[in-house]
Protein backbone atom coordinates (compact mmCIF):
# COMPACT_ATOMS: atom_id res chain seq x y z
CA UNK A 1 0.00 0.00 0.00
CA UNK A 2 1.10 3.47 -0.98
CA UNK A 3 1.49 5.79 1.75
CA UNK A 4 0.45 8.49 -0.25
CA UNK A 5 -2.89 7.12 -0.74
CA UNK A 6 -5.64 5.31 1.97
CA UNK A 7 -3.59 6.43 5.06
CA UNK A 8 -2.57 9.77 4.35
CA UNK A 9 -6.33 10.65 3.32
CA UNK A 10 -7.64 8.82 6.50
CA UNK A 11 -5.06 10.89 8.36
CA UNK A 12 -5.95 14.43 6.34
CA UNK A 13 -9.87 13.70 7.02
CA UNK A 14 -9.56 12.76 10.78
CA UNK A 15 -7.62 16.52 10.98
CA UNK A 16 -10.08 17.85 8.90
CA UNK A 17 -13.36 16.62 10.64
CA UNK A 18 -11.79 16.66 14.12
CA UNK A 19 -9.77 19.61 14.22
CA UNK A 20 -6.67 20.35 15.65
CA UNK A 21 -8.43 20.94 19.20
CA UNK A 22 -5.86 18.81 21.44
CA UNK A 23 -2.46 20.25 20.77
CA UNK A 24 -0.36 17.60 21.62
CA UNK A 25 -2.40 15.25 23.30
CA UNK A 26 -3.43 13.29 20.48
CA UNK A 27 -2.10 9.56 20.14
CA UNK A 28 -2.36 8.02 16.91
CA UNK A 29 -2.23 4.25 17.70
CA UNK A 30 -1.27 1.85 15.01
CA UNK A 31 0.56 -1.55 14.34
CA UNK A 32 4.19 -1.43 12.54
CA UNK A 33 2.51 -1.19 9.05
CA UNK A 34 5.09 0.50 6.35
CA UNK A 35 2.28 2.88 5.65
CA UNK A 36 2.08 3.84 9.49
CA UNK A 37 5.67 4.45 10.04
CA UNK A 38 7.08 5.80 6.83
CA UNK A 39 8.63 8.94 6.95
CA UNK A 40 6.21 10.89 5.03
CA UNK A 41 3.22 9.61 7.69
CA UNK A 42 5.59 10.35 10.53
CA UNK A 43 6.14 13.95 9.41
CA UNK A 44 2.83 14.55 9.19
CA UNK A 45 1.48 13.54 12.31
CA UNK A 46 4.79 15.51 13.60
CA UNK A 47 3.13 18.73 11.90
CA UNK A 48 -0.02 17.94 13.18
CA UNK A 49 1.32 17.42 17.05
CA UNK A 50 0.24 14.06 17.24
CA UNK A 51 2.42 11.37 18.76
CA UNK A 52 2.48 7.89 17.07
CA UNK A 53 2.54 4.61 19.59
CA UNK A 54 2.99 1.73 17.93
CA UNK A 55 3.09 -2.22 19.12
CA UNK A 56 6.42 -4.23 18.58
CA UNK A 57 6.72 -6.49 15.86
CA UNK A 58 4.71 -9.63 16.68
CA UNK A 59 3.26 -8.63 20.19
CA UNK A 60 -0.52 -8.00 19.13
CA UNK A 61 -0.57 -7.44 23.08
CA UNK A 62 1.78 -4.14 22.89
CA UNK A 63 -0.60 -1.91 21.50
CA UNK A 64 -4.16 -3.30 23.03
CA UNK A 65 -5.87 -0.26 22.09
CA UNK A 66 -5.45 -0.61 18.75
CA UNK A 67 -5.88 -4.40 18.61
CA UNK A 68 -9.09 -4.40 20.61
CA UNK A 69 -10.86 -1.53 18.17
CA UNK A 70 -9.88 -3.84 15.25
CA UNK A 71 -10.85 -7.04 16.83
CA UNK A 72 -13.95 -5.21 17.12
CA UNK A 73 -14.55 -3.76 14.21
CA UNK A 74 -13.96 -7.44 12.24
CA UNK A 75 -16.64 -9.60 14.87
CA UNK A 76 -19.00 -6.40 15.27
CA UNK A 77 -19.17 -5.38 11.10
CA UNK A 78 -17.18 -7.49 9.32
CA UNK A 79 -17.52 -11.05 10.16
CA UNK A 80 -21.36 -10.45 11.23
CA UNK A 81 -22.20 -8.70 8.53
CA UNK A 82 -20.88 -10.13 5.42
CA UNK A 83 -20.67 -11.40 3.12
CA UNK A 84 -19.71 -8.62 1.24
CA UNK A 85 -20.72 -8.24 -2.36
CA UNK A 86 -18.21 -5.05 -2.92
CA UNK A 87 -15.27 -3.21 -1.70
CA UNK A 88 -17.71 -0.02 -2.08
CA UNK A 89 -20.30 -2.15 -0.16
CA UNK A 90 -17.48 -2.73 2.98
CA UNK A 91 -16.37 1.12 2.84
CA UNK A 92 -19.99 2.47 3.58
CA UNK A 93 -20.67 -0.08 5.97
CA UNK A 94 -16.99 1.20 7.62
CA UNK A 95 -18.44 4.69 7.25
CA UNK A 96 -21.46 3.87 9.30
CA UNK A 97 -19.77 1.69 11.87
CA UNK A 98 -17.35 4.40 12.87
CA UNK A 99 -19.83 6.55 12.92
CA UNK A 100 -21.29 5.08 15.59
CA UNK A 101 -18.62 4.12 17.45
CA UNK A 102 -17.40 7.40 17.49
CA UNK A 103 -21.57 8.78 18.54
CA UNK A 104 -23.26 5.91 19.84
CA UNK A 105 -21.45 3.49 21.42
CA UNK A 106 -20.48 3.75 25.06
CA UNK A 107 -17.25 3.02 26.10
CA UNK A 108 -16.03 2.03 29.53
CA UNK A 109 -12.97 3.26 29.74
CA UNK A 110 -14.93 6.54 28.91
CA UNK A 111 -16.71 6.30 31.68
CA UNK A 112 -19.39 5.32 29.75
CA UNK A 113 -19.48 7.91 26.97
CA UNK A 114 -18.88 8.39 24.05
CA UNK A 115 -15.87 9.66 22.12
CA UNK A 116 -17.36 12.12 20.98
CA UNK A 117 -19.44 13.61 24.05
CA UNK A 118 -15.63 13.39 25.63
CA UNK A 119 -14.41 15.73 22.52
CA UNK A 120 -17.08 18.17 23.13
CA UNK A 121 -16.26 18.33 27.12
Amino acid sequence: MRTNTLPMEALEYALTTAGRIHGNQLIHHSDRGSQYVSLKYSTALAESGIRPSVGSVGDSYDNALAETVDGLYKTELIHAQGPWTSVGEVELATLRWVHWWNTKRLHEALDYATPQEVETE
